[in-house]
């Protein structure tokens, strides 16, 4: 017994993490002396139905297919499709029959959340957006709610140990139990002792909304720190928020008053993409939980659709090879992989691994997946109002 129930690395790259019915097939067709090579896609939808999601999961998937006997095509992560294959897989069956648990797993949770970190990217274009939602999910998943977050076009996250994962800085300031550890009334103890022992590095916000008014901690909070106070952020319940475009206008509008008006506000607290619409105005930045963390993973699954250089699918799958397209007018296409794609379509899916060997490390590049999910976006026009 592990003392905590993770199933490690070892067991997802050596395909012990997998469905038990993967194993016995393994064994039938052993025993049967078949291995036949096969082309098998992921895919969600068949066909396009103008419903995208954005792609995401595939840097966990290349190293788990890696050093195989199977060359991959996939879709770059970071794209958004909505219908057709997002990865292909070609090769002996049994090369990589057992690994299709992980594979899918990979790829259908991390796109899921991706999916919904660009929902709120696309609410708030010029905000900063921040993902809070590691406290949400198993520890041993907290770097693939971040990393998807980052996708999907957020500005950074929480979680510390994803941070050492994915070589970034973890995000945060307090939380209401440095107020409450000092008391009732002895909120300014908190914000001063904050400001003195955290490194200078992190920014001076402080969380007003613990004990008593929002306006009134925000003041007290400026009060407390002067110029040392970078911003303020509201945390509010939502059983006690009321109007909270009000109350955040009316702190603008009391900063501002008093000269204040450098002090940015923040806020976070259950928040998805209608509430960042609503106050991607009012405010300069938000803090984004639940909705990326919880998101509903894409239901990808895995289908043989060639048998020997042969077309085959089970009822209901299209058989053949195909392939993906962006068309000129921002919609998605999909095709016969040795037929040519609608005239002047962008083929989607590209080379990831030959022989075993990974041959694209920009495919599932972090940096590029978040650029082109905003270029995406604008071309199909994601999340337009």
């Amino acid at each position: 017994m592990t003392e905590f129930d993770i199933v490690d690395a070892a067991a997802i790259r050596g395909g012990r993490a997998t469905d038990a019915y993967f194993e016995r097939t393994e064994t039938a067709l052993e025993h049967a002396g078949r291995n036949p090579r096969v082309v098998a896609e992921v895919t969600a939808d068949q066909f396009p139905d103008g419903d995208f999601e954005l792609f995401a999961g595939l840097k966990d998937a290349i190293a788990l297919l890696e050093g195989r006997e199977i060359d991959v095509d996939a879709v770059p992560e970071g794209r958004l499709f909505d219908g057709g294959p997002v990865m292909r897989i070609e090769g002996p069956y049994l090369a990589f029959a057992r690994l299709e648990t992980s594979l899918l797993g990979f790829l259908s949770h991390a796109s899921g959340m991706a999916t919904a970190a660009l929902d709120c990217r696309v609410a708030a274009p010029d905000s900063q957006v921040l993902s809070f939602g590691a406290r949400h999910v198993h520890p041993s998943m907290t770097a693939a709610v971040e990393r998807s977050a980052l996708a999907g076009g957020f500005d950074g996250f929480s979680h510390v140990a994803a941070g050492d994962l994915l070589g970034r800085e973890a995000s945060g300031t307090m939380p209401h139990a440095l107020s409450i550890c000092f008391g009732r009334g002895e909120q300014e103890a908190a914000w001063r002792a904050f400001d003195e022992a955290v490194d200078e590095a992190v920014p001076r916000i402080a969380l007003c909304d613990t004990y008593s008014d929002e306006v009134d901690e925000v003041l007290r909070a400026v009060e407390a720190l002067g110029d040392r106070l970078d911003g303020v952020r509201l945390d509010t319940t939502g059983s006690r928020r009321g109007d909270f475009r009000h109350i955040v206008r009316e702190v603008q509008w009391e900063l501002d008053a008093r000269g204040h008006d450098e002090v940015d506000v923040y806020v976070s607290g259950g928040l998805g993409p209608a509430d960042l619409r609503e106050l991607r105005d009012a405010v300069d930045g938000f803090g984004v939980g639940g909705y990326v963390s919880n998101a509903d993973p894409v239901d990808f699954a895995l289908d043989i659709v060639e048998v020997d250089g042969e077309p085959a699918a089970k009822r209901g799958k299209l058989s053949g090879a195909k392939d993906v397209y962006r068309t000129a007018d921002g919609a998605h296409a999909v095709g016969l992989a040795d037929r040519a794609g609608p005239d002047g379509a962008e083929s989607l899916m590209e080379p990831a691994i030959r022989g075993g060997e990974v041959v694209d490390d920009d495919a599932f590049d972090l940096d590029a997946a978040a650029e082109r999910a905003l270029a995406d976006a604008e071309a199909v026009g994601y999340g337009a109002e």
